[in-house]
């Protein structure tokens, strides 16, 4: 049975007060409601780290996440950080691949395994994501776009290291939309990922990976997609952001 994972992303928002306080907060209520059935990650700003840690500590179902890492371990790269940073702050995951970043910042698949790597060696657990735009998915190659993601991302780990990655789906043409895959839609593509899996590595190790939806996912439809049986939870966006939400989402993966 693959434990459900709540993460929330809260990209480039909450200072360091806001965000420090919106944990404490959080992991109060969690808490107090005796919800443990379920992994929760903030994935904060790096501002957040040291003190975030500090304050999921009494969990231990809850961790802290960067939401990106260089692909080098050190070096001449102003304004970026290293997997080892991370690492030494306390924090145990990061996302790597966010749609964001392949957008923005232009970030390639060689350049995505080579952070998976130093995730790895640094003993971070990477969430990697992958996923289509609209114009991918209206043009029906999307399974053959998320495929050669997974692939080029991933396939170079052995069975040992690919266990140890966190995978996220996220539809571009879903993120900040209010648009979500249907239930149906986010099942059929992580089936599809969990078969690549199984088909490079095998059913076992691809039984034991989980897969998070990535989409618009809300306290009004997060139960429905975490039921769907190849749904491992979700990596949420704007509804991470505000206490109530980010806690009914919660509920709803236990």
């Amino acid at each position: 049975m693959r434990t459900k994972i709540v993460a929330g992303n809260w990209k480039m928002n909450k200072n360091l007060k806001e965000g420090i306080d919106f944990i404490k907060e959080t992991v109060h209520q969690i808490i107090t409601a005796d919800l443990t059935g379920a992994e929760v990650i903030f994935a904060t700003p790096f501002i957040h780290l040291r003190k975030g840690v500090k304050e999921v500590k009494k969990l231990n179902f809850c961790a802290i996440a960067a939401q990106n890492c260089h692909w080098e371990n050190s070096g001449a790269y102003t304004g970026e950080i290293a997997a080892s940073m991370i690492a030494s702050t306390g924090a145990t995951h990061c996302i790597v691949g966010h749609s964001e970043r392949r957008q923005y910042f232009n970030e390639n698949s060689e350049q995505l395994s080579k952070k998976i790597n130093q995730c790895l060696e640094q003993e971070l657990t990477p969430i990697y994501c992958v996923g289509e735009t609209l114009d991918i998915r209206e043009a029906h190659r999307h399974y053959t776009h998320i495929e050669l993601q997974i692939v080029e991302g991933l396939f170079h780990l052995s069975e040992e290291q690919i266990q140890q990655v966190v995978v996220a789906y996220e539809p571009v043409w879903a993120i900040g939309t209010g648009v979500n895959a249907s239930p149906q839609q986010a099942q059929e593509i992580h089936a599809f990922i969990r078969k690549a899996l199984e088909h490079q590595y095998n059913a076992d190790i691809a039984g034991r990976i989980r897969i998070l939806y990535g989409g618009s996912v809300k306290p009004n439809n997060a139960a429905e997609l975490f039921s769907q049986p190849d749904v491992d939870g979700g990596l949420i966006g704007g509804a991470s952001l505000q206490v109530d939400d980010f806690m009914s989402i919660i509920r709803a993966a236990q």
